[in-house]
């Protein structure tokens, strides 16, 4: 059973540039219960109204229509009016596109793989009621099962990346997720943080690292505890990220830095690190647990953060922070709720590093009643650009580090000649 809202959901429509029909509006409503936000896409020029899910929060996604057709597009460049005809609707919910893993994209998996992610990705809303399943992609797979409808449609346009994938660079796999951030962060949250770091890294130092597009699904080992939170499943998980680098080092990188927005990756990455450094000795991948939390990130938060202990999290005074200074048109403070009453004890606290030499496994309703952990209200924007900074530096140190343990590992096995791996 889902947590429902703690309080009354009202929204107005207020913006006369956008106005249709008292009726158009008031169908729209009926459909969705949406925030001006969602509401203001429907505008006068276009027939289809288009529910952004990764923008919502878990409440918005709570009181959304159980026939609401859900559309998972395999890359961008789809007309959505043609899916809208495709489906007989003139509105659907449209999740967070697949960047990657099918047919023409930067790097390609298995047709059984992708079949597997896409029912994966599908298998919280399933769960959560949600009857109308529908992925959209371009290619010659067949990925319709039990409660899955293909529609396949020509993108008419593409930002798919190129990837040079070289020896010379470290190829960045930012991972991020669509899960609940409380109600005041969008689903999208992990997502949004993870992948203005890699861009600024790659930004910073192009002759020294790439990255894959960030993949926006991960794992929730809670997720029927709050509605709209996706969960790949761990194994998926895992399977994907290892024929994603096969498929890379069969075009002879060897560099690679899975880089986790979302807690619930790390040691499923952790896992996807050593078995590919095993079936392949001259490969150097590594990973890390969460950004900006290592020998520049914990620092800075010491010095600049609000909060005491506790207040770091989940949909926290971080995240909340970084949010405010990448998107602040998907804050919605007035709705943010402090929960710090985390149950510490001296080897199992919660911090934005979880602290301790316990790892426990229990319910995330023990400690919060809005899914959020930590102090989101002391957030502020100034402490989100000067944490994107620092996070982006840790990780140009990292790569920087990975160059440097190959290079020097390479040089000792060339040293050691025939000795070497005997």
């Amino acid at each position: 059973m889902f947590h429902q809202p703690a309080f009354m959901l009202h929204y107005s429509i207020c913006s006369p540039e956008n106005w249709l029909t008292p009726n158009d509006w008031w169908d729209i409503f009926r459909h969705a219960k949406l925030s001006h936000i969602q509401l203001t896409q429907y505008a006068h020029n276009s027939m289809v109204q288009i529910t952004r899910y990764e923008e919502l929060t878990w409440t918005e996604v709570a009181d959304l229509p159980r026939d609401l057709p859900f559309v998972l597009p395999l890359g961008d460049g789809y007309d959505e009016q043609q899916i809208a005809q495709a489906l007989g609707v003139d509105y659907f919910c449209l999740l967070p596109a697949l960047p990657y893993g099918w047919q023409g994209s930067v790097v390609a998996v298995s047709p059984s793989m992708l079949k597997r992610v896409v029912a994966g990705i599908f298998s919280g809303p399933t769960e959560e009621g949600f009857t109308r399943q529908v992925v959209v992609h371009a290619g010659d797979e067949d990925l319709a099962s039990p409660g899955i409808r293909q529609i396949k449609l020509t993108r008419q346009s593409s930002m798919s990346p190129e990837l040079a994938a070289t020896p010379q660079r470290v190829i960045l796999i930012p991972c991020g997720h669509t899960e609940q951030h409380g109600y005041h962060l969008p689903l999208n949250t992990d997502t949004i943080i993870i992948n203005a770091i890699a861009s600024g890294v790659v930004q910073a130092i192009p002759d020294e690292a790439e990255m894959l597009p960030t993949l926006p699904y991960g794992v929730s080992m809670y997720r029927s505890s709050f509605a709209g939170t996706m969960n790949m499943t761990g194994r998926v998980f895992e399977d994907f990220l290892l024929e994603v680098l096969e498929a890379l080092i069969a075009r002879k990188p060897e560099r690679f830095y899975l880089m986790s927005g979302h807690g619930g990756n790390c040691s499923f990455l952790h896992t996807v690190v050593k078995y590919i450094g095993d079936r392949h000795r001259h490969v150097f991948a590594a990973t890390t647990w969460l950004h900006t939390s290592g020998h520049l990130g914990l620092p800075s938060i010491q010095q600049h953060r609000k909060s005491k202990l506790g207040g770091m999290g989940h949909a926290c005074e971080l995240e909340t922070a970084y949010l405010l200074h990448l998107r602040p048109d998907l804050c919605k403070m007035e709705r943010v709720v402090d929960e710090t009453d985390f149950i510490s004890t001296q080897n199992y606290y919660m911090d934005w590093v979880e602290g301790g030499m316990l790892i426990l496994s229990h319910p995330w309703e023990d400690d919060t009643l809005t899914g959020a952990y930590g102090a989101g209200s002391v957030a502020t924007a100034e402490n989100g650009e000067r944490w994107l900074k620092v996070a982006i530096q840790e990780k140009i140190d990292h790569v920087r580090e990975i160059h440097e343990q190959a290079c020097r590992r390479l040089a000792k096995r060339e040293e050691l000649g025939a000795r070497w791996g005997k």
